[in-house]
């Protein structure tokens, strides 16, 4: 993810990083070619004329404009639920990590239910990325954990329930309320929420056949402009064919882009710095040494 400082607005004209048109430039320079062969052509497809005119785009436009909302309200729903899972992994791994501390009197076997939510955390991140967690648990879990847990499908779960359980032993074994129990347990419930619903997003994405639909009618729209606008702007075609295209094009971008918030694209949710960041927090509630912070990306830098 690209995470900028407000830019002035002559900057924003030029910024490329995270724009999503070095995606899209093959598309847009098939609309160069395509615009300029209408205007040498004037309109003509196999020598016959091609009789549109700028009504029909105007209103078909409007139609493709809403569906395109439409279909950019739906992947922003998706990026923002998936945020607002992340900042309750957070939120529940803080207080879990608060109560543990303050209510589990060996300290060692506090600080080992705090290294296993950390795991949880980065195998949650690894899960929904689909890439090799075991680096990262071999350094929270140590080998034998980490080499259990290399043949389970679901590692976060797996992990979840450890520390139900050695919290429940725990709590067995010095005798403690059930109150107590049921305070860590409320807890654990909530990591287990937004396990949950990020595995919902990420196993649910938006419809194929709204896809479909939208791609192909917005290069159907595309590729037909040139002939609608030939007559009236002449050489100026390429161009204003061109800029509509990268607007519609864009947006179509776009939407992919965020309806898929756990990929590695710019515009998807920075797992690794929300990560490092819950890491961060849980290990100085132990009052351990912190790991650096991951920067955002600075303008002109990809991840």
């Amino acid at each position: 993810m690209i995470v900028r400082p407000r830019e002035n607005w002559f900057r924003l004209l030029f910024i490329w990083n995270g724009s999503v048109l070095s995606s899209i430039i093959p598309q847009l320079i098939f609309m160069a070619v395509v615009s300029t062969l209408a205007v040498f052509t004037h309109g003509r497809v196999f020598g016959e004329k091609i009789p549109l005119n700028t009504a029909p785009f105007t209103l078909f436009g409007v139609a493709l404009a809403i569906f395109l909302a439409f279909r950019n309200n739906a992947s922003y729903e998706r990026f923002n639920e998936a945020r607002h899972l992340w900042g309750n992994l957070l939120i529940a791994s803080r207080t879990l990590t608060s109560q543990i501390l303050c209510y589990v009197p060996e300290r060692a076997d506090a600080q080992r239910i705090a290294q296993q939510l950390i795991a949880f955390i980065y195998a949650l991140k690894h899960e929904l990325r689909g890439s090799d967690p075991s680096q990262d648990l071999l350094r929270l879990l140590g080998r034998e954990r980490a080499d259990a847990l290399s043949g389970q499908c679901y590692k976060p779960m797996s992990i979840l329930n450890d520390m139900r359980r050695e919290l429940a032993i725990g709590q067995h074994r010095l005798h403690a309320s059930d109150t107590r129990l049921w305070m860590f347990d409320a807890q654990l419930a909530e990591l287990g929420k937004s396990l949950g619903g990020c595995e919902r997003i990420a196993s649910t994405p938006i419809p194929f056949a709204y896809n479909v639909l939208l791609h192909r009618t917005v290069y159907a729209y595309c590729v037909l402009l040139p002939f609608g606008l030939v007559d009236s702007t002449e050489f100026f075609t390429p161009l204003l064919c061109v800029f509509i295209s990268y607007t519609l094009i864009a947006l179509e971008a776009i939407a992919s882009e965020v309806a898929d918030p756990f990929s590695l694209t710019p515009n998807a949710l920075a797992l690794d710095a929300m990560s490092r960041n819950i890491e961060r927090s849980v290990l100085e509630l132990c009052g351990c040494a912190l790991p650096e912070p991951v920067a955002p990306v600075r303008p002109y830098q990809l991840t």
